[in-house]
């Protein structure tokens, strides 16, 4: 291995355990207790030895689960509360599916507010829990909560990340606290409109109050939708906005655990580069020619949403993914059938590098995601999913590993490439947007996976030129995340 290779990987070490310390850290002394109320998965985060305390229900918003809240949840147990944190149905590791209309107030709302009074049945039941309770919640979850503590009496405040609710009043929920992040532009009206009902000159920052209700709006600097989970002032905000509602004053830190994530996964990605370089060399596959490739990777971009467009496809209890998982397929098949048909095989596998890319992706990677980032640990029926999932992914991965020469081919061409496959779910969904609205979620997902697998499947198809091994395994990857991705969903 190279003098570079070495110096890479001391700083990539160095990387991790700095991140790792960091997140550690941010824990402190708390207790992470894992169990389950019902089918409902649950985890506890308090500090011991500190006396009865209110309890604070934590929920994550769509397509996320309970690990997504930890910055949340350890800055609370740190200042003395018992926070409860869950998953969702569909969500994380809980293996029952949402039901019913998910845009309508009734329906797959109703199932999820009840779900969420069963957790605060749960949490007042708990032995260090003085009998009063709050609810945060993100996203989606901000509309449960708010429909939830109209109804029950019991919660005395409310914490608001990113809110966007119909049920808000002039007068409920009593006590609202919403955070948003400056990025949030949208949101960020919303949250100024809410709390102009009770105050038409209110400003954000301000606190406004009647004698029936107190509200509040905090914007959280320089973050969007998903960093403001992560941000300091939200964070912060949120600690001693319940301190207020509560009376308390106990001193504490922020956890916020974003710059030990961070830290933590550069380091893991940079760690495969020398890795890489550990592996024995080998051929690059016979390159392709520039009108060839822009075929292969036009062609199968502009016929699958259009073929695809005519068929209605359910068949997984998972929203969308039975449609992906045949885009995906359709594309590889044609990708692989093009460039067979111009002569290009796809060689011989390795199976050292398949075994790294997957060990890295599910083990390495994905554990240290499903601690401290997102649940990435399949429950319930998503192994079947991910089966099924694999069955399109691994193709569309050998198709554009061949199509990139098993990244030899530069990155001017796997830009167009991956380009041309995100476009390519674009036409689908202006062909049925209604039917396919939720892929514009997952896709934040795919361009994750490309960044982090498109330059560990370089290093190794570069060292290797193994068009099946790369292949294989980031087609694995792809299927295993995007199968824990998706919420569980039955449409009744």
């Amino acid at each position: 291995m190279s003098a570079a290779r070495w110096i890479v990987l001391i700083l990539a070490i160095a990387l991790v355990g700095t991140g790792l310390g960091q997140l550690q850290g941010a824990r402190g002394v708390v207790e992470i207790t894992r169990t389950e109320t019902g089918s409902t998965p649950v985890s506890i985060y308090r500090q011991p030895g500190m006396g009865a305390a209110p309890a604070v229900v934590i929920a994550h918003g769509f397509a996320g689960s309970r690990q997504l809240m930890q910055s949340y949840a350890l800055t609370l147990a740190q200042a003395g509360y018992v926070a409860v944190s869950f998953d969702f149905l569909g969500h994380g590791r809980n293996p029952d599916p949402m039901t019913g209309d998910l845009e309508a107030g009734t329906g797959a709302t109703q199932l999820l507010m009840n779900q969420t009074a069963e957790v605060i049945n749960f949490a007042l039941g708990l032995d260090d829990v003085d009998g009063r309770v709050a609810l945060l919640g993100h996203s989606m979850a901000t509309d449960i909560i708010v429909r939830q503590a109209a109804r029950d009496r019991r919660v005395a405040s409310v914490v608001a990340i990113s809110m966007f609710s119909q049920a808000v009043t002039d007068v409920t929920p009593r006590s609202l606290l919403m955070i948003t992040g400056e990025w949030e532009a949208t949101l960020r009206e919303e949250a100024l409109r809410v709390l102009r009902l009770v105050d038409p000159a209110a400003l954000e920052g301000q606190i406004v109050q009647t004698p029936e209700v107190i509200r509040s709006a905090v914007v959280a600097p320089q973050v969007e939708h998903v960093g403001v989970l992560y941000s300091q002032t939200g964070v912060r905000a949120a600690r001693d906005w319940l301190n207020l509602q509560f009376e308390r004053n106990f001193v504490s830190p922020v956890a916020t655990t974003g710059l030990g994530v961070v830290l933590t996964l550069i380091g893991l990605l940079v760690l495969m580069w020398p890795v890489a370089g550990m592996v024995r060399p080998g051929s690059p596959p016979m390159a392709i020619d520039r009108s060839e490739f822009w075929i292969a990777a036009m062609v199968p971009a502009m016929a699958t949403p259009i073929l695809l467009s005519t068929f209605e496809l359910r068949f997984l209890p998972v929203l969308v993914a039975d449609y992906l998982g045949l885009h995906l397929a359709l594309y590889g098949a044609l990708t692989l059938l093009i460039l067979r048909g111009f002569g290009y095989r796809l060689g011989r596998t390795n199976g050292p590098v398949l075994l790294w890319i997957i060990g890295f992706g599910i083990v390495i990677f994905g554990v240290f995601l499903d601690q401290h980032v997102t649940s990435f640990l399949p429950a319930g029926p998503r192994p079947l999913i991910i089966a099924a999932l694999a069955i399109g992914a691994i193709p569309y991965a050998l198709g554009e590993a061949r199509l990139l020469e098993a990244g030899h081919g530069g990155w001017g061409r796997a830009l167009i490439a991956r380009s041309a496959f995100l476009a390519s779910l674009g036409l689908a969904i202006s062909l049925d947007y209604e039917g396919l609205f939720f892929l514009i979620i997952i896709l934040p997902v795919i361009v994750a996976f490309f960044i982090v697998f498109g330059l560990i499947g370089g290093w190794f198809g570069r060292r290797t030129g193994s068009v099946m091994a790369v292949g294989i395994g980031t087609g694995f990857v792809l299927a295993w995340a995007l199968g824990v991705t998706f919420p569980l969903f039955i449409d009744s």
